[in-house]
């Protein structure tokens, strides 16, 4: 309360988040598969999305894990992998995307997240996954921009930029857990970062800090300002070369999302960072 919702309730969440936001990340969606049931948004709730908030305000919807899975997840470690047979099917995607259509032009990016896939779940690696993923992207209707989340460190090489770039797909930079930072995979492959691009922010550590807030998302608890100065240095950059890019933080990434969203606009707006600076490249990272 407070920072962005009023402090006298009823109220509606959304209504008021987007009177300080322009766009939203909708994770609740994603978590769809339970066991041989599968779960989809409500026609019903959807509306009511679209009916929250003003015309100009995007929802970067997760698409469902009952389509991105490989398989089932295990209830204890000793459990035997089984298939989800559901697995980047293009019927189910075409009912998830048609129930999103009373969202119309408040739709924004829709993400693919997959988890780390190892050697059992995708035998064939990073080929292996283009090769499927790719068969499944001819199935993709026109009309939407479709990024895809990698959690498979060794895939962010030069080939699996390449392939995006010929798939129309954009990248998920996610910074948090043990992916590599996304600071030196820009700077890496930046000439590869075309069109669009999504940020998530997340901590290393969801436990740690879940421990030290309580769950109380008031206050910056784990500073991480270092990683806020490159990142509003990177935004305008990334800007200047045509590249729209999405911003999205979790509390977990310094205790407070809202705070950190703070930190970020007072970067980005200082006189000496201003959107319209011509920036160096060499000095950008």
């Amino acid at each position: 309360m407070g920072l962005i919702y009023p402090e006298k309730k009823p109220f509606n969440y959304l209504e008021e988040f987007s009177k300080r936001y322009s766009c939203v990340e909708v994770d609740q969606w994603f978590w769809s598969l339970f066991g041989d049931k599968i779960v989809l948004p409500r026609l019903d709730v959807v509306q009511g999305y679209a009916d929250s908030v003003p015309d100009n305000f995007k929802f970067c919807v997760k698409v469902p894990n009952s389509i991105t899975l490989t398989h089932h997840y295990k209830k204890k470690k000793t459990d035997t992998l089984t298939p989800n047979p559901h697995f980047l099917a293009p019927e189910l995607t075409l009912r998830f995307l048609e129930l999103l259509k009373p969202l119309h032009n408040n739709l924004g990016p829709l993400i693919f997240q997959f988890e780390y896939l190892n050697k059992v779940k995708m035998p064939g690696g990073l080929n292996q996954f283009e090769e499927i993923f790719g068969r499944f992207v001819e199935s993709l209707p026109p009309g939407f921009q479709y990024c895809l989340e990698s959690r498979n460190p060794n895939y962010l090489n030069e080939k699996y930029f390449e392939f995006l770039d010929s798939q129309d797909l954009h990248h998920v930079f996610l910074q948090g857990y043990y992916m590599p930072s996304i600071f030196d995979l820009y700077k890496k492959h930046r000439e590869q970062i075309k069109d669009m691009a999504i940020i998530r922010l997340h901590g290393p550590d969801r436990q740690g800090i879940e421990k030290i807030t309580r769950k109380d998302w008031s206050q910056v608890v784990a500073p991480k300002d270092e990683d806020i100065s490159t990142l509003v240095k990177m935004l305008p950059y990334m800007e200047s070369r045509g590249v729209q890019t999405f911003t999205f933080v979790n509390n977990h990434f310094e205790g407070s999302a809202p705070r950190t969203i703070q930190k970020i606009e007072r970067g980005l707006y200082r006189p000496d960072n201003m959107w319209t600076t011509r920036l160096d490249e060499r000095k950008l990272l």
